[in-house]
């Protein structure tokens, strides 16, 4: 069994790098630098950075616009938090 202190980690760490990722792309889309992909950002929210990519939405205010971006994130939140609900009362 994985002890829950190994899952927050990894949760938090995904998020710190995820938020990290965002305030990248965030800063190359103001001063048009290389851009991080849809598709790594899509990937890391799914992945668990879910936490780093609203946090980012909101306190950056990026990616607000793309519906993808912000359905995404909430889909993934609910996602986690139903697969954890499933998996500790099976």
């Amino acid at each position: 069994m994985i002890a829950p202190a190994t899952v927050v980690a990894g949760y938090a760490g995904l998020s710190f790098f995820t938020l990290a990722l965002y305030a990248w792309d965030k800063r190359a889309a103001k001063t048009g630098g290389r851009r991080v992909s849809e598709r790594t950002l899509h990937g890391l929210t799914l992945a668990g950075g879910f936490p780093g990519a609203l946090v980012g939405q909101w306190l950056l205010r990026h990616k607000t616009r793309r519906v993808s971006f912000v359905l995404g994130a909430w889909l993934a939140l609910f996602l986690h938090a139903a697969t954890w609900g499933w998996w500790l009362w099976r």
